[in-house]
């Protein structure tokens, strides 16, 4: 199995070296390199096209890479090649992701969304008449507080704005206790309000886990004040603040200045 290489400082929540992906001849991951610290917050930006998605592809294994090493290091330092496992097995291992739609039950109430997202898993039917022991109790308050949705515990999902929704399934991701959290496109249809609401959601978030954000809107990542990734073609173009690749002339021309 790869290992992290020694010259690392602190085992990576997540790194990939040389990661390559191709559908039809068309490299969707060129030799693709990254390195997520524990505790970190990452935002990945990139044109349409750029491999974003199949980055998370291939993380969560959707996706096999053509090539190239994927290890993720869970809270007790153990080493996983994620190129060996299928998508259940990655979440299971504490790789936990969000797609842009949320998708939540919405003839039940948020509670019951949540209680559901547990670790180990509920049908609908136990959800509902199983009563829950005191640390899964408090394990929802604690969520529920998180996503600052505590007075809208007994509310009908499907009632809540878009906004609120996310908030929820970020919740329901929390439920099952992933180190890495993989979120795509967050803020897209949010109000203002609500973008700088899921901002701060965010950087709570980030004191217990790792997360790795991809979004257009700049607006939030520049209030999310974390490392940002340049995708380009399927590979990393620039790194840095946001202030220092948005004055990257690579990243101004094939990104910023379109």
């Amino acid at each position: 199995m790869s290992v992290i290489p020694k010259h690392i400082d602190n085992p990576a929540v997540l790194y990939m070296d040389g990661v390559s992906v191709s559908f039809d001849g068309f490299k969707a991951l060129n030799s693709l390199s990254m390195v997520i610290a524990p505790g970190e917050m990452r935002a990945i930006i990139g044109p349409n096209g750029a491999g974003k998605t199949t980055m998370m592809d291939v993380i969560t294994g959707k996706t096999q890479p053509d090539s190239g090493d994927i290890v993720f290091t869970d809270a007790g330092n153990k080493q996983f090649d994620l190129t060996r496992f299928d998508e259940a097995s990655v979440a299971n291992l504490g790789v936990g992701r969000k797609f842009q739609k949320p998708s939540v039950i919405e003839s039940l109430t948020v509670f019951d969304n949540l209680e559901m997202s547990l670790k180990g898993g509920r049908s609908i039917w136990r959800a509902l008449f199983h009563r829950l022991s005191a640390q899964q109790a408090d394990k929802l308050e604690d969520i529920l507080q998180m996503i600052d949705l505590q007075d809208k515990r007994d509310w009908m999902a499907g009632s809540l704005s878009h906004g609120q929704k996310q908030w929820l399934e970020i919740g329901m991701l929390l439920g099952q206790e992933p180190e890495l959290l993989l979120i795509d496109e967050p803020a897209a249809g949010m109000t203002d309000e609500e973008t700088m609401k899921t901002a701060e959601l965010f950087k709570r978030l980030a004191k217990e886990h790792s997360l790795m954000v991809v979004e257009h809107d700049m607006d939030f990542i520049e209030a999310l004040d974390c490392k940002v990734t340049v995708l380009h073609e399927g590979r990393v173009l620039a790194e840095g603040s946001l202030d220092t690749v948005k004055a990257n002339p690579d990243v101004i021309e094939v990104y910023l200045g379109r």
